[in-house]
């Protein structure tokens, strides 16, 4: 009977000693967590074009040279109307004015003072339109107003994409479901199971031309010179590993 006494104590034990075993193993894991990033990419075409351009008159007659310079704005707004482009999607700013002065220089070349030499009038065109093809011939060819003797000056259009916030929540689902993938196959190959998210922040949103070599930044590429593009984000996950 002693020695049955003897088993019975050594059995709980070692029973003992493996729950305690068990129990700080799983208290070990519980406290442990798997952090991965997550990426997701998509490509899209932009469906907003801006294009701007500069028109200037110059004169000594400052009424004179302002009234050049608003009949050049309406003979841009006929041209832009008769090319297919709506007066809402035109817009003329405010006209910048400048004086200009000449230096005036003694027989020996000194420079002795300055003097009045007219006025610089500048006005800007700005065409917002989602009729991308018209806007692109439009910025390419300006032979019409150079024809009339308007001296326009325009930038590279600019493209945009007005579905940007739709965009970014599927980019994050895709995001976050690359995380989910990545944690899980880290937590299978390490015997252990996957547990929920503990903590997700998320990374950078950028937009780059499509097949572009651009450099990614801290605070984010926005590219507006490509018409198609890539936008990309990233989201770092902690899941805790049961």
């Amino acid at each position: 009977m002693r020695y049955i006494g003897f088993l019975i104590v050594a059995i709980a034990v070692i029973i003992c000693t493996l729950l305690a075993a068990a129990t700080l193993k799983y208290k070990f894991r519980s406290g442990e967590t798997i952090t991965v990033t997550g990426l997701a990419e998509k490509d899209f075409v932009s469906d907003q074009i801006v294009w701007k351009g500069t028109f200037t008159r110059s004169g000594s007659d400052l009424k004179s040279a302002y009234a050049q310079l608003k009949a050049d704005e309406s003979e841009i707004k006929n041209y832009l109307n008769n090319a297919g482009i709506a007066d809402s999607s035109i817009l003329f700013s405010s006209v910048d004015m400048q004086r200009n002065y000449e230096t005036i220089f003694d027989n020996n070349g000194r420079s002795i003072g300055t003097r009045f030499s007219g006025y610089n009038l500048t006005g800007t065109v700005t065409v917002d339109s989602r009729n991308i093809p018209i806007v692109e011939k439009l910025s390419r060819e300006i032979t019409g107003l150079l024809q009339k003797g308007i001296e326009l000056n325009s930038t590279p259009p600019a493209y945009y994409y007005s579905g940007l916030n739709e965009l970014k929540i599927d980019l994050l689902a895709r995001a976050a479901a690359d995380a989910r993938q990545r944690a899980e196959s880290i937590a299978k190959n390490s015997e252990a199971s996957l547990g929920r998210v503990k903590k997700a922040n998320m990374g950078v949103f950028q937009i780059t031309g499509k097949n572009s070599n651009e450099d990614y930044s801290y605070g984010g590429v926005f590219n507006t010179s490509a018409k198609e593009k890539t936008a990309s984000i990233t989201l770092k996950c902690d899941y805790q590993v049961n």
